[in-house]
């Protein structure tokens, strides 16, 4: 049987005109490229970026959490339609949990967001964590600038939201937007104090049929139990509202915040502020993650035996990092 020759990877001038065309293909190889840990990939993805960063910077940045069940990918899919229908294109960074166990993902998202999916003015590109913390996939900024360069008004990232901090979406997107349920015992014990601190939204979801009641009432004791905490933005008090992904009750109003909340923290400077802030946050990430790379690399065989002797426990984890990085 004859093999099948394998197919070359664009070059990055082919990558960068098909970004900059909107050509989704190659938006997708794009991304494909900016997510490989292979060297000679990691010099053509900074190459890309430099080249198309003059690009990035208009799109509407909006993290989206909550835990699993909640119905977010029910919720980007209808908010997502709804924002077609105003005429402005969205990309949606999707990311699922991967198997700390087999490394494995289930990058299931566009089975669960049928409608938009198939809608020509959408781009979703589901990535998985690789064990990464935060809830967002190691190259997460890098595909949202991608997408940004390509032309798309609102860029949606999904995080896991399966308890791991919240934090780094917090640093990569304008609008933080949680999704909560109803009925899943004492709301007010069932959130993290930190993850009502860093939310500019909060979002009571399902609420339809006979579950508009209960959601109407765990939206009142999340306003309660705000206003005990110390905004983030003196300018910004964050806000809640009820919403159903299910039949799109509220999406629009929901959308609304997000607005409002851009053009308040954009009139009073935080926003260039805080994406500046963000910027420094992520160049640091990257030093420190080439720092350990080079130093896994130029310390190979040392790491082997010190690692070793770790594990049968010869050595304290903390004199073994004095010896490595004492050399």
């Amino acid at each position: 049987m004859q093999r099948r020759p394998k197919r070359r990877r664009p070059s990055v001038e082919a990558l960068q005109a098909g970004v900059e065309s909107g050509n989704r293909a190659l938006l997708a190889q794009a991304i494909t490229l900016v997510e490989s840990t292979h060297p000679t990939h990691r010099i053509q993805a900074a190459t890309l970026l430099d080249a198309l960063m003059p690009r990035t910077g208009g799109a509407v940045r909006l993290g989206i959490t909550g835990v699993p069940g909640v119905g977010k990918s029910t919720f980007i899919d209808a908010l997502g339609l709804h924002l077609i229908d105003q005429g402005l294109r969205v990309a949606v960074l999707a990311v699922d949990p991967t198997s700390g166990r087999t490394g494995g993902s289930i990058l299931g998202d566009k089975t669960r967001m049928v409608r938009l999916s198939q809608a020509d003015a959408a781009f979703i590109r589901p990535s998985p964590t690789s064990g990464t913390l935060g809830g967002v996939a190691s190259r997460t900024r890098e595909a949202l600038l991608l997408c940004e360069a390509a032309g798309f008004d609102v860029v949606l990232v999904e995080t896991v939201g399966v308890g791991q901090s919240e934090t780094v979406v917090a640093q990569m997107t304008d609008t933080f937007l949680a999704l909560m349920l109803s009925g899943a015992g004492d709301q007010l014990q069932g959130i993290k104090r930190g993850l009502m601190e860093m939310a500019d939204l909060l979002v009571v979801n399902k609420a339809d049929g006979d579950n508009v009641l209960p959601a109407t009432q765990a939206a009142n004791r999340y306003r309660q139990a705000l206003h005990l905490l110390t905004p983030a933005y003196p300018e910004w008090r964050p806000r809640v509202r009820t919403c159903s992904g299910l039949d799109g009750t509220n999406v629009e109003n929901v959308w609304g915040d997000v607005v409002t909340h851009r053009e308040i923290m954009n009139k009073s400077g935080s926003l260039q502020s805080k994406r500046g802030m963000q910027n420094t946050a992520w160049m640091w990430t990257r030093v420190r993650e080439s720092l350990e790379l080079r130093f896994r690399s130029e310390n190979a065989a040392r790491l082997a035996t010190i690692e070793d002797q770790v594990r049968r426990g010869e050595i304290a984890p903390t004199r073994a990092a004095v010896e490595l990085l004492d050399g």
